[in-house]
C-alpha cells in the first residue's frame, strides 16, 4: 500500500567489516563471494517471517501482522454475530480467513508495484506485510515523471480490479451466507485500501501520483516531493482531527447512540497512529528526496585521502613521518615493485602507543586488498554507493584508471559526507 524508497545508509549500513550487527545493509563481506561469481543478496532477518519469493522478491510478514490479525478477527467475528448468529463460535475462524484473504489482496496490491518497478529496471529490497498493510521497499528512484506516476498508481489499481471481481462473484452467491458474507467484506475493504491509497500525499500511492504530477509541470522532481510531503502532513492533520469528528457524528453511516467510551478511545487511538504513519512517512520521504538530491555531490576523488606508500616491513613510527612531511592521511603498504597490497587501518594506528610504534611494522595493522577494495576515482553518487556496500570495508584504495595510487577513502569520511549533506537546505 506504501512504496517506500531505501536510500544508501549511513556507515553502520554501508561497510563495517569487523561486526555482525542485523542492520547493516548488505551483510556479506568480499569472503561471501563464490569464487568467479556474483554476490548473493543476503536474508534480511529484520525483515520478520519470510513467506517466499514471488519475482524474486522476498515477501515478509512482520510481527505486528498478528496483532492486526487477531484484531479483525476480533471485530469481524463480533459483526458476523448479528449477521450470521447461527455460526457460534466459529465465526471467528471464518472472519481469521477474512484477515488473511484480505491481507492476500494487500500482496497483490504490493505485487503490483514490484512488477512495474521490475519492469522498469528498479530493483526491489523486499515486500513487507505489517500492522497498516503493506510496504514495497523499491531501492532506486524511478528516472521519469510517467514512470512514477505508473507505478504508483498500479498499486491502487488492482485494488479497484479486486473490488470488482469480489462484487461480480458476491453476485453468483446467495446472498446472507458465509460466502456472500466474506466476498462482501473483501470488496468494501478493497475499494477502502484504494481510496485511501488514492489521498494525493506522501508516503500514499496518491502522494507518489501528485509528486510524478508537479515533477512534470516544474522539471524538478525534489518540487513534486516537497508538494506532495506537506500535502501528506495536511492529510496527517485531518485523520487526526477527522476521523473521530466523522465516526462521532454518524457521517459514515453508524449509529451515534452505539458509540460509548470505549469506541471514544479507540477511534482517537486509530485516528492517532493513522496520523503518525502518514506523518512520518512524509518526512521520510524530504529526508530521503534531500539526500538524493545531494547524491552527485559524493565524489570518490574529493573525499579521498592523501596516501603514501611504505613497504610492509617499515616501522609505524617511521610511516607516520613519511605522511606527515608529505602531509598525507593514509598508509598504503607497496610490494618491491610498488604494487599496492595492503591498506593500513586508521582504528589499528591509534590502538598503537606512541612508544611501540619504533618497534611495531605497518604490515602488522594492515589489511589485505581485494579487488572489491579498488574504487575508481572517478566513481560518485549512487555508484559509488553501491560499491561500498558491495564490499563493506573500513578503507579503500583509490585509483585512477591508469591503476595509479590516488589515496584512501575513510568510510568514516563517507559517513561525515552524509550528515553534510543532510544538513544542507533544499536547493529546488
Amino acid at each position: 500500500m506504501i512504496e517506500r524508497a531505501t536510500v544508501p545508509q549511513r556507515r553502520d549500513d554501508v561497510n563495517k567489516d569487523d561486526e555482525s550487527g542485523e542492520s547493516r545493509r548488505p551483510r556479506s563481506g568480499p569472503e561471501d563471494a563464490p569464487p568467479g561469481g556474483k554476490r548473493k543478496r543476503p536474508e534480511d532477518p529484520g525483515g520478520g517471517i519470510l513467506m517466499g519469493r514471488p519475482f524474486g522478491v522476498p515477501v515478509y510478514v512482520a510481527p505486528s501482522w498478528f496483532l492486526v490479525a487477531a484484531l479483525i478477527t476480533w471485530v469481524f467475528g463480533g459483526q458476523l454475530d448479528r449477521v450470521l448468529p447461527e455460526l457460534g463460535g466459529v465465526r471467528y475462524l471464518v472472519a481469521l480467513f477474512f484477515a488473511v484473504a484480505f491481507y492476500a489482496s494487500v500482496l497483490v496490491h504490493e505485487l503490483a508495484h514490484t512488477v512495474v518497478a521490475l519492469r522498469y529496471k528498479l530493483p526491489v529490497r523486499r515486500i513487507q506485510l505489517q500492522f497498516f498493510g503493506g510496504v514495497s521497499e523499491i531501492e532506486k528512484e524511478s528516472e521519469t515523471p510517467g514512470r512514477e506516476f505508473m507505478l504508483a498508481f498500479v498499486g491502487p489499481l488492482l485494488s479497484l480490479v479486486l473490488a470488482g471481481f469480489f462484487y461480480l462473484t458476491m453476485l453468483a452467491v446467495e446472498p446472507g451466507t458465509v460466502p456472500g458474507v466474506l466476498l462482501a467484506g473483501l470488496m468494501i475493504s478493497n475499494l477502502i485500501v484504494a481510496a485511501f491509497n488514492l489521498l494525493p500525499g506522501l508516503p500514499l500511492d496518491g502522494g507518489r501520483m501528485l509528486r510524478a504530477v508537479v515533477w512534470k509541470i516544474t522539471g524538478k522532481p525534489m518540487t513534486g516531493t516537497v508538494a506532495a510531503a506537506w500535502v501528506g502532513r495536511a492529510l496527517a492533520v485531518a485523520v487526526l482531527i477527522g476521523l473521530p469528528l466523522l465516526t462521532h457524528t454518524g457521517a459514515l453511516g453508524n449509529s451515534t447512540k452505539d458509540i460509548g467510551g470505549v469506541e471514544t478511545v479507540t477511534d482517537a487511538l486509530l485516528a492517532a497512529i493513522l496520523a503518525a504513519i502518514i506523518w512520518t512517512g512524509a518526512g521520510n520521504s524530504l529526508r530521503m528526496a534531500r539526500l538524493r538530491e545531494h547524491l552527485p555531490d559524493l565524489r570518490a576523488r574529493a573525499l579521498t585521502r592523501r596516501a603514501v606508500p611504505v613497504e610492509s616491513a617499515t616501522p609505524l613510527s617511521e610511516a607516520l613521518r613519511r605522511a606527515n612531511e608529505a602531509g598525507a592521511r593514509a598508509l598504503v603498504v607497496v610490494d618491491g615493485q610498488g604494487e599496492p597490497t595492503a591498506l593500513v587501518r586508521e582504528a589499528a594506528i591509534v590502538g598503537v602507543p606512541t612508544h611501540r610504534r619504533p618497534w611495531v611494522a605497518v604490515s602488522g595493522l594492515a589489511q589485505d586488498l581485494t579487488d572489491g577494495m579498488k574504487v575508481p576515482a572517478e566513481l560518485a553518487g549512487e555508484a559509488l554507493l553501491d560499491r561500498l556496500r558491495a564490499s563493506p570495508a573500513t578503507e579503500y584504495l583509490v585509483v585512477e584508471e591508469t591503476g595509479e595510487i590516488y589515496g584512501v577513502l575513510s568510510t568514516a569520511d563517507v559517513e561525515r559526507a552524509f550528515v553534510a549533506a543532510m544538513a544542507r537546505p533544499d536547493s529546488k
